[in-house]
Parts: structure tokens; C-alpha cells; sequence
């Protein structure tokens, strides 16, 4: 894996994807996308800043060569957004349209952040949305589309999220007391996320996987992002 490209790279599972891809030792070239400044830079990331995230798409087409892979951890909150409208318009449509633009590129291998037990029957918005959006982008028919399933997300977050920070407590609590067999099954650390995206786009680069859709589950997250990096 030569170049990628990556969306939400400044939030908690993108930030991880960002420094598993600084860390392979193969030093592929890093197309970052942000509205803001990265945290971390190398030599070999390519920090792309643009506040007005409807440029993104283009700003994805217009790189050269076009990356082998990219990966999406775009996401925000009804809370962030103001609205559950105005979240739909980054969680789903930006999102799509980013697929395209990536598919429209000649980008071999797409690779998106979703969440477990998501579905389009769904009477929960936020749920349909997310199944919405998996069943957009295989349609794409990319020639590797790539959809990691977490459960809860445990790390830090900058934005405060006050029931999901007492389950990421007592997920932290379990997961050291059982070296993770008490939380693998319902969360993973983002870290272990953003490494299990890694692995899984270096498998379908280097022609490990068959062509088509790819669902990562929590079990192969935990798997991919635990074996060694590269």
C-alpha cells in the first residue's frame, strides 16, 4: 500500500487510523482531509485543510496519483450538528458523496468506520441512517468496500457524551481486570479500531482479499487490531 486518503482523522477512531497509517513501516504517503489542523504530522502526511467539508469531495478527486485506498471515520452528533437533519447531511449524504468522488478516482479500496447493529427498519433515525448509508456504498460496487462494525467506542473524546463516558468507564474497568474478555464482545478501544482498519486495507492492497464487500464485526476488529502492524 503506496497512498491513502482519509476523512474524520481528528476524531476518536479517525486519529487512530491516522497513527496506525504514520506507524506501518513501509511509510505509505498520507492524504489527511480536516477542517483543522492535525495533531500529529510525519513526513510522509499530506494534511489537506479545508474548513468547508462540501470542498471535500473535490479535494479528494483532485489528488494525484490517486490513493490505492480510502477510509472514512466521518462522523458527528445530533448535539454537534444542532439537528438530527444537519447531522444526516455529514453522517450520510457528505459521506456518500465522498464515496463517490473516491470510486469516481479510480480508488481501489474503500474503507468506512460504521457501527454494530445498525439497521434500515430501524425506528431509531440515528441506526437507519448508519444502515442507509453501508447499503449506498455497496452499491458503489468498489472493488473492495470495506465496513467496520464496532460496538461502543472506548477512548477519549473531546466532546463530552455523558452516558457513553460511564459505559466507556466501566468498559475500561472490565477490559483490565479481564485483559479484554469481558468487553471484546460489546466494545472496543479505538485504537484496536483504527488498527483493525489499517490491517484490513493492507489485506485487500496486496490482493489478500477477494473483490466485494468486506463486513468487519466486532470479533475480526479485535482480531485485525491486535495481530502486528504492516
Amino acid at each position: 500500500m503506496n497512498s491513502t486518503a482519509l476523512v474524520g482523522c481528528t476524531g476518536l477512531v479517525g486519529s487512530q487510523i491516522l497513527s496506525a497509517l504514520q506507524a506501518l513501516p513501509q511509510k505509505p504517503t498520507i492524504h489527511a482531509i480536516a477542517r483543522r489542523e492535525l495533531s500529529s504530522a510525519t513526513p510522509n502526511t499530506n494534511s489537506i485543510i479545508e474548513p468547508d467539508s462540501a470542498k471535500w469531495p473535490n479535494s479528494l478527486q483532485t489528488l494525484a496519483p490517486t490513493p490505492e485506498v480510502f477510509l472514512s471515520a466521518l462522523g458527528t452528533t445530533r448535539a454537534q450538528a444542532g439537528s438530527f437533519e444537519a447531522q444526516r447531511k455529514i453522517d450520510y449524504d457528505l459521506n456518500l458523496a465522498l464515496a463517490k468522488a473516491a470510486k469516481d478516482s479510480g480508488v481501489k479500496t474503500y474503507v468506512l468506520i460504521s457501527s454494530a447493529a445498525v439497521s434500515s427498519k430501524s425506528r431509531f433515525p440515528y441506526s437507519k441512517m448508519k444502515a442507509e448509508l453501508e447499503d449506498a456504498v455497496k452499491a458503489l460496487e468498489i472493488p473492495h468496500t470495506v465496513i467496520l462494525k464496532p460496538g461502543l467506542l472506548v477512548g477519549q473524546r473531546q466532546d463530552l457524551r455523558l452516558a457513553e463516558s460511564v459505559l466507556r468507564t466501566v468498559a475500561r474497568g472490565l477490559g483490565s481486570i479481564s485483559k479484554g474478555w469481558l468487553t471484546d464482545w460489546w466494545a472496543q478501544d479505538a485504537d484496536v479500531i483504527g488498527r483493525a482498519a489499517v490491517a484490513a486495507a493492507i489485506e485487500c492492497a496486496e490482493g489478500k482479499r477477494a473483490k466485494g464487500v468486506w463486513i468487519i464485526g466486532q470479533s475480526d476488529i479485535v482480531r485485525l487490531g491486535r495481530q502486528p502492524p504492516g
